[in-house]
Formats: structure tokens, sequence, C-alpha cells
């Protein structure tokens, strides 16, 4: 099990504007890594800071204006990092320069790259981030061979962005600590088995000895976000992955359950959520069973009655009383 806890917190926020830069710059040295800060904005710099510790790795979620942090060559020196960062852009746009060219980021993308090799990281408007910090041999042990160089990830193919969101939902969930420990106990090799998904989509490279692991994940958050649509099937979600339907079935083994089935479960149990949740008075049945990708209304209240025991009808009226 993966531990999982706040280990710092910071915010320039409530400092005077000529201090910030100081603050900010001290603090990432002890939290995180050495660098130097610039700001583009005439309030200085508003930015703030989370550090979470999940096993072995550190994951940062990083508020801020416009500004930009660079590990210049003589910082590269005077403060040594052996890691590799992967920071998911949430919010803003943002450049990465770095020695061979640059590396243009968007909400929703990854950029990849080595502390050990100087850059810079500038930020043009309000942005939040989430950097996950992992010690390089630990990345090249999770990713086949580590980091031939800086690389982005985004919707360079539908699987690439499949795994973009899938470490984007499980990150999500770590930083909010929304889930208990139990519910992330798996995160840590969650986190490296994605990311050893991605660095094989863009390399080329084998699938790692956690493929079976990550596979499972990134098919799990594609379904949960395309519940929607009524032609969501075993097929659809195998090609999303660049896998056959028999082995997309053979990764799910280990839940008990069909893809097939995962499906229609998380279908169900999304109309219960709805039909059972506040203002479940104000939605017509017909609507939920639309909604969450059943064609039939009969048929969805049948499957709905086995699951659950009630009608939809009946568990609607359950919740007024």
């Amino acid at each position: 099990m993966s531990a999982l806890a706040v280990i710092s917190r910071a915010t320039t926020e409530h400092m005077e504007p000529a201090e910030r830069i100081h603050y900010w710059e001290d603090y990432n040295r002890r939290a995180l890594v050495g660098l130097s800060c610039t700001s583009y904005s005439e309030q200085g710099l508003l930015a703030s800071q989370t550090n979470i510790e999940l096993g072995g790795l550190r994951i940062a979620e990083i508020t801020g204006n416009a500004h930009a942090v660079q590990r210049s060559p003589q910082t590269v020196k005077s403060a040594p990092k052996d890691s590799v960062f992967v920071t998911l852009l949430l919010k803003g746009e943002a450049v990465f320069l770095h020695e061979n060219g640059c590396v243009a980021t968007t909400a929703g993308e990854l950029c990849v790259y080595d502390t050990r090799k100087p850059y810079l990281f500038g930020f043009s408007s309000s942005m939040r981030q989430i950097l996950v910090d992992v010690p390089r041999e630990v990345f090249a042990q999770a990713c086949v061979g580590g980091l031939p160089g800086p690389m982005s990830f985004g919707r360079g193919t539908v699987r690439e962005g499949a795994l973009v969101d899938a470490l984007s939902s499980l990150l999500g969930r770590v930083t909010s600590l929304r889930d208990g420990p139990d519910d992330l106990a798996d995160a840590e090799e969650s986190v490296l088995g994605l990311l050893g998904q991605l660095a094989e989509e863009r390399t080329g490279g084998g699938p790692g000895p956690d493929a079976y692991r990550s596979h499972l994940i990134v098919a799990q958050d594609y379904i949960d976000r395309h519940l929607h649509d009524p032609g969501l099937g075993a097929t659809q979600v195998a090609g999303v992955l660049g896998i056959s339907a028999r082995h997309l079935g053979r990764i799910f083994e280990s839940t008990g359950r069909s893809p097939a089935r995962h499906i229609m479960e998380r279908r169900l149990v999304e109309a219960h959520r709805e039909l059972t949740g506040p203002g479940a008075r104000e939605v017509r049945i017909a609507d939920v069973a639309h909604r969450w990708g059943f064609s039939s209304q009969a048929h969805f209240a049948r499957l709905f009655r086995s699951r659950f025991g009630l009608t939809p009808s009946e568990a609607r009226a359950e919740t007024r009383q």
C-alpha cells in the first residue's frame, strides 16, 4: 500500500509583493526543486502549492498567475535533483524551453522532462498544474529505457488521449484526497503504469510488466467518461486501447466481470445515484434511462429491479419519504 499524506503547503497570497519571489524560490528549493522565478504581473507572484507524498513519489498541485520558473545550468549544478518531472497542465498555456528547442503545452496535456537538464517553464496567464516528481531510476524502470528527452502528451492518438485522461483522473483523486487510503492503495503503481504506457505509445517500446493494470485503469476511466453513449461496448473500448476485444476480456478477468457487465453495472449505479439523489423528484425516469445509455425504458426498468430489488419509480419514491 502506498502512503498518502500532505507534507507541506505554501502560498504567497498574504505576503508583501516584493517578498513573494524570494519566498517562492526558497520554498521550492526545500520542498520540490531549486529554481529561479520571474513574475509578469503588476501584483507580483500570486502562487500556491500543496505537496503530497505518495509512496516513493511526490505530487505537487500548483496554481499561480503569469510567471516563469527556470533551472539554469548554474542552478542544476548548485542544487542537483535526480528526478523526472511529469506536469499535467489543468489550466492555462505554457511553453517549455530546453537546450534542443521548445514544447508548447495547453490545458489537458502532459510535459515530461529531466530535472538534471536546464529548462525554463513559462506560463502566459493564470495556471494550475499537477506535478509528479518521479525519481529518475524509478521512471527508467517503469518506462522501459527512461526518458530520451522532453516529451509532451495530449491527443496525438485516441489511445494517448485516453491514457492522459486516465492519469488526469487518478491525479485528481490523489490531490483532492476525496478517497480514503484503501481506495488509493495502488495509486503509486497505477501512476507509474500509466506513465509506462504513455512512453510505450511514443517510443514504440514493448508493454511493461504492469500493462494489464494500466490497461484496466484506462478502460475503466474511458467507460466512465462515455457511459452516456448508447453504442459503448467492448469493441469500442478495445479499439481505444489498441487491443482486441478478447484481450480486453482477459484484462477484466481480475474484476470478476466482463467488459459488457462492467459497463452495465456502471450505468445502473449512476442511474440509481441520480434517481435517489438531490433533485430526484424533478427528473423523468425516461430521461435518466436515456442519459445513461439505455435505449429502452422497459429494458432499463427490468435491469434496475434485478440489480437493486426496486423499480426505478419505487427507488425514487423512497427518497421522498
